[in-house]
């Protein structure tokens, strides 16, 4: 009985070179993602407080209410914010940032940012301001908050003469790394305390340069 030739080598051997290409394929890829995961994420951005200016801050008890009061003020805060990569461009498409007194919301969202989308190279800095503007311009009003919240501001304004705020940042970037173009999506937030002197008037100015939180 005659024998059939064998023909299926070549295609043995075609497919063999083809996993082969896809494991080292996959393995460098995986080696470059955990590299920009563990190694490039823990110094993404840094973030310094250059400023903040605080004015016409009141505290107003609501008389039908209360155990509600409204905070009306003005704070104007300057951020600087770095990349301090060397392989990665950071691309900065929204920022979305909140205000807290003792935990409790007291501005809801900056009423400016500027600016809030822009490309920061590696190694380069950005001076980013925000501001809070709730009462001043008669737009809106100021911010409802519970009367013991209300109570605890009256009560640093008055015998503190200082108002400590916390300022989160919630930030949406992309990174791009230099070698090979591979893109990240992160969303880092930026946390921001800040002791502000406050006179009777309710003005107050602090000149910081602290560091800020992040957490990527």
């Amino acid at each position: 009985m005659p024998t059939m030739p064998a023909g299926g080598g070549s295609g043995d051997d075609n497919d063999k070179l083809w996993v082969a290409y896809v494991s080292v394929q996959f393995v460098v890829g995986g080696a470059f993602l955990l590299y920009a995961l563990f190694y490039t994420q823990p110094s993404l951005i840094r973030a310094t407080l250059d400023s903040a200016t605080l004015s016409r801050l009141t505290v107003v008890s609501n008389a039908t209410t209360a155990s509600a009061a409204t905070v009306s003020y003005n704070l104007a805060v300057s951020l600087k914010l770095y990349n301090p990569g060397d392989e990665a461009n950071i691309y900065y498409d929204a920022m979305d940032a909140l205000l807290r007194f003792r935990g409790a919301v007291i501005g809801p969202a900056a009423n400016d940012t500027s600016p809030s989308v822009f490309l920061q190279r590696s190694k380069a800095g950005r001076d980013v301001n925000l501001e809070f503007d709730y009462g001043r311009r008669g737009s809106g009003g100021g911010v409802s908050v519970d009367g013991d919240v209300a109570a605890e501001l009256e009560k640093e304004m008055r015998s503190v003469g200082t108002v400590t705020m916390d300022l989160e940042l919630d930030v949406l970037v992309r990174v791009r790394f230099v070698e090979g173009g591979w893109k990240l999506r992160e969303k880092p937030r930026i946390w921001c305390s800040m002791s502000i002197p406050v006179k009777a008037d309710g003005r107050g100015a602090l000149a910081s340069g602290d560091r800020c939180r992040v957490k990527n």
